[in-house]
């Protein structure tokens, strides 16, 4: 499973890429906002650095709602780096902007995916990924690992090439679900990837073992 960060910030993208696990990068205006970047000029030129901080996928997202205006957002984004992969609504024109960029070669993440109907109108519309945000669900007392599920099932029924990027993942365990039921790519914050390094077994053993190496020295 890959494991992509969803943030703007710099030091916790790079953070993960010294890991040396971090596969790719999922961001959008909001997270822009947090860390101040507004602007057209600034969110470009920052979506040009966080490409120049990981080697795989980035993920940017388009603002406009109507057909043109996300072509002609996606292809400036698209333009910036081959890294970049032009994040599309989960709407009518958004499917059909997917269906476009697709067409031309162009890597697409269709968000805000909350249905297997969803999800299978960006496969057949050749979506590079598809988001489910299984968070949001869980938040409204709904099974998101369930419709992961789903998703998987159909897609594996019908060879799609689409990736499942389970996104919304707020905590380790949403992490080791998603790597349980075959979610290809797993999104969420530096928090949900370094908390699968602790367990209190691995500190207690390692401090008896620093201990003894002290006694003998």
């Amino acid at each position: 499973m890959k494991f992509f960060i969803d943030t703007a910030n710099l030091d916790q993208i790079k953070e993960a890429q010294d890991l040396g696990v971090l596969d790719g990068v999922t961001t959008n205006p909001s997270l822009m906002a947090k860390e101040g970047i507004t602007g057209a000029d600034k969110i470009l030129q920052h979506y040009r650095d966080i490409c120049d901080a990981v080697d795989g996928d980035v993920s940017a997202e388009v603002i406009a709602t109507d057909f043109e205006g996300m072509i002609k957002e996606g292809e400036v984004l698209a333009a910036l780096n081959p890294q970049i992969v032009v994040k599309l609504p989960m709407i009518a024109a958004g499917v059909k902007a997917c269906k476009y960029f697709s067409d031309k070669g162009i890597k697409t993440n269709v968000t805000l995916v909350f249905s297997v109907g969803q999800a299978l109108l960006a496969a057949k519309a050749g979506a590079t990924y598809v988001s489910p945000f299984l968070g949001r669900l869980d938040d409204i007392s709904t099974d998101g690992l369930h419709l992961i599920e789903e998703i998987r099932h159909v897609y594996d029924n019908y060879g799609f090439e689409t990736q499942i990027l389970s996104a919304s993942v707020r905590n380790t365990m949403h992490v080791i679900n998603c790597a349980k039921i075959g979610s290809d790519v797993m999104t969420g914050p530096l928090s949900s990837i370094t908390g699968l390094l602790k367990h209190p077994l691995t500190d207690s053993g390692l401090a008896q073992f620093l201990a003894d190496y002290q006694k003998g020295n």
